[in-house]
């Protein structure tokens, strides 16, 4: 009997299986901490900060200096974790590593801007850590002005096992912190979603205005002030606007100051 061979063969048009798997995500590891440890380097700082991205509340920055004999186990970025999990690591971490934590309130933010704030408060706590480190390590692109040599890595939280450590340090710290504000600032959820700007938060503004808490240059903040205490923007007198009086007074100067050449 003569098989028909192209009955095992399958259709051009047939879907392919899919073969390949998604990558996991990797982890952060202590890979870079232990290269500087062999060349003698030591004591290593991972930093990181929580709360750029808010309309209210500070930006709260955290430095760790882990111990290599005694780190936690699922330390990663604080943003693959779950509440739960970041709590419970807060705690190893604090228990078992060099921790130290700075704040940039509102007002600093308003003053300086949101990245200055975060750097200045950044470097507050490297300055802040137990014992001075040699090396840091900082997530983003922007590298601190410290003593030592900094390092900046984009994505550094999910790399750098001690940024990933900062990470979980800043952000626990900040969701307390915020928790806190929202006994003060009844209304606004803030134990909820901790000062971002989701429309639960742009709605209790609308309604009730911002608070001392609040971020004053972020525009959502800056309409409900508008809209609720309207004596606080400042007016910006137009330019090109000059009444008849102001150009004869000024007209009437330079021809006084031209008959004293």
């Amino acid at each position: 009997m003569i098989r028909d061979k192209s009955a095992k063969r399958p259709a051009k048009d047939a879907p392919k299986k899919a073969a390949v798997k998604e990558a996991a995500p990797v982890k952060a590891s202590f890979r870079r901490e232990r290269a500087l440890i062999k060349r003698g380097i030591w004591p290593v700082a991972g930093c990181d900060e929580a709360g750029r991205g808010p309309l209210a509340g500070p930006v709260v920055a955290a430095a760790v200096i882990l111990d290599p004999d005694r780190i936690p186990r699922g330390i990663d970025d604080s943003k693959r974790l779950t509440a739960e999990q970041r709590e419970k690591l807060f705690d190893k971490i604090c228990a078992t590593a060099q921790v130290s934590v700075a704040v940039a309130s509102p007002a600093r933010i308003d003053r300086d801007n949101i990245l200055r704030a975060s750097l200045w408060a950044l470097k507050r706590a490297v300055v802040a850590l137990p014992e001075a480190p040699r090396h840091v390590f900082v997530d983003g692109r922007d590298r601190l002005d410290t003593a030592c040599d900094c390092e900046a890595v984009i994505g550094g939280d999910g790399i750098v096992l001690s940024i990933a450590a900062a990470s979980i340090v800043a952000k626990v710290t900040r969701d307390r912190l915020m928790c806190a504000l929202a006994q003060d600032c009844p209304g606004y959820g803030f134990e909820q979603h901790k000062g971002y700007g989701v429309p639960e938060h742009l709605d209790a503004l609308n309604r009730l205005g911002p608070t001392v808490h609040h971020r004053s240059f972020f525009a959502p903040v800056a309409a409900a002030r508008a809209k609720h205490m309207p004596w606080t923007a400042e007016p910006v007198r137009d330019l090109f606007a000059a009444t008849e009086v102001e150009v004869q007074v000024e007209a009437s100067v330079e021809i006084d100051a031209s008959a004293n050449l």
